[in-house]
């Protein structure tokens, strides 16, 4: 079976990401005690309140977007020399198989030359960008225990869904693709 291979052995055709349930076998609706474990607010009960403060009308807009369509995912996104990628990916696995993070997965080798990228990338998902806490709980974790002390970049997922990258952002108002770099 393919997933019983680090991402950076894998090389099959279609095979652009290894997720954590490929390899944990929790699929993400299981992981319900993620919530109160780490004091999150679910996306059914999230608000505009609850909104993280920002001054740009575009991010406001887009935030309610998120709100309508219960896409409050994001991730954080860490691009790793294929050298370090299996080390830390399995260390994220254990950490999501613990509930300390949501979700994660990496690309491949098939992934990541499809991608044409030198590096592999690693996305380590919150459930709720509303819920800042929670993403700078994941990012402090991701510094503190496994290392990862320079900057990188938080991208939701309703800027996936909307299309929202660095290329496309000319006329959205929206100033960077990434919602929180730290």
């Amino acid at each position: 079976m393919v997933v019983e291979r680090p991402p950076t052995e894998i090389t099959e055709e279609g095979w652009y990401w290894l997720r954590a349930k490929d390899v944990t076998g929790f699929p993400r609706i299981a992981r319900d005690t993620y919530f109160p474990t780490h004091d999150v607010i679910r996306p059914a009960e999230t608000t505009e309140a609850d909104s993280p403060d920002s001054e740009n009308e575009a991010l406001r807009r887009i935030g309610r977007k998120a709100l309508d369509e219960s896409y409050l995912s994001g991730k954080w996104i860490i691009e790793q020399s294929p050298n370090r990628t299996d080390a830390l990916w399995n260390d994220i696995i254990d950490d999501v198989s613990a509930e300390y993070f949501w979700d994660a997965k990496v690309t491949t080798v098939f992934g990541r030359e499809a991608f044409e990228e030198e590096l592999h990338a690693i996305l380590v998902y919150t459930p709720n960008y509303f819920d800042k806490a929670d993403v700078v709980r994941v990012r402090e974790r991701l510094r503190d225990t496994h290392g990862i002390t320079e900057e990188i970049c938080y991208k939701t997922d309703i800027f996936t869904l909307l299309g929202l990258y660095e290329e496309t952002l000319d006329e959205t108002g929206v100033s960077d693709a990434a919602r929180f770099v730290e």
